[in-house]
């Protein structure tokens, strides 16, 4: 089994933390959003991960960096792990043919900005599985259409009329990716586009054209990290998930005087709480001090210094020096506010 993870958007909408840092690389609950994003889809599948592609963008910003993490990533999974470019952002479709060389065999397709909680059967007797999941507004998101056989027989992106509520969450299992990349060369060779990109969506649809076989998947959860109130929300949930699952999510290191935790929360290595209250739902990355402040429902990046605050909804990058009495901010790495 192989894992391709197309990752090379620049994450606009989560600005000012991702200017200086990829979106999939913040962390959520201590990990990297793609981290967290293989590491459990690994686990849900069950079975020797051969290979974990990543598709990657501009060098200048997805830099060796980046690539040492996401190779560690692959090795800490016993996989082989291969970095693609893509080299223009020209849509779905095209990202995934970045990586043409790995598609092969059967394979996952995870898009790096979404995480998810679920424990299913994969269903190998498909050609293909689209994970959904079940939500409020579809009409906001591109859902699948189902058979009486319980079998996707369209796919309708942002549909005005009722189609389903099942939206598509953008993680795909193939019983052979090859097929995919096959139809996928035909669309790019024929120039089909759609919203002014190469989707795939397009090479999805001539393989049910071709009468192969799609089922849904459905997963526990499904939680965003789109933007800066997603993010937190996504990071106040997984917190919970991780804290019911029992894991150690305080490091022995932290510092405390006067302060106190209130449970769940994430405190990496070498942080100082100095008359401080702190959760629940917060997020603290390793070598941060907090000081005279009250912290809750927060993401908080390294080597970072925290006075006189009183954060609830706030997400603060690393390096950031920030000492004032505002409630809810979302402040970029290397920042004063003083």
């Amino acid at each position: 089994m192989k894992i391709i993870v197309p990752m090379a958007g620049r994450g606009s909408r989560l600005r000012p933390h991702t200017l200086t840092v990829p979106k999939p690389l913040i962390p959520v609950a201590g990990k990297p959003i793609v981290h967290r994003l293989v590491t459990d889809i690994a686990k849900v599948l069950g079975e020797q991960i051969e290979e974990v592609a990543f598709i990657l963008g501009d060098p200048a910003f997805f830099g060796d960096d980046v690539v040492d993490s996401l190779m560690q990533l692959a090795k800490d999974l016993g996989a082989k792990g291969s970095i693609y470019r893509q080299d223009e952002p020209l849509g779905t479709g095209h990202a995934i043919m970045s990586a043409k060389e790995s598609l092969s065999g059967p394979a996952v397709i995870a898009y790096a900005d979404t995480l998810i909680r679920a424990d299913f059967d994969l269903d190998k007797s498909a050609d293909s599985v689209i994970w959904v999941k079940q939500v409020d507004r579809p009409e906001a998101f591109g859902v699948v259409k189902l058979s009486e056989q319980n079998e996707i027989v369209e796919l309708v992106e942002k549909p005005q009329e009722f189609v389903s509520d099942l939206a598509v969450i953008g993680i795909y299992y193939f019983k052979d990716v090859a097929v995919l990349k096959n139809e996928l060369q035909y669309v790019l060779d024929n120039d089909i586009i759609n919203g002014g990109e190469y989707q795939i969506n397009d090479g999805i649809k001539r393989m049910m054209e071709n009468g192969m076989k799609f089922v849904p998947g459905k997963v526990d959860e499904w939680m965003d990290c789109g933007n800066k109130n997603v993010t937190v929300e996504t990071n106040q949930r997984m917190l919970g998930f991780l804290d019911k699952d029992g894991e150690a999510l305080i490091s022995k290191s932290v510092q405390k005087e006067n302060a106190n935790i209130i449970e769940p929360c994430f405190i990496g290595k070498n942080v100082v709480l100095k008359n401080a209250t702190v959760g629940p739902y917060v997020s603290i990355g390793d070598n941060t001090t907090i000081e005279n402040s009250t912290v809750k429902n927060s993401l908080i990046q390294t080597n970072t210094n925290i006075k006189n605050a009183n954060l609830d909804n706030a997400m603060i990058g690393n390096e950031v020096v920030f000492d004032g009495n505002f409630e809810t901010v979302s402040i970029g790495d290397y920042s004063v506010m003083e």
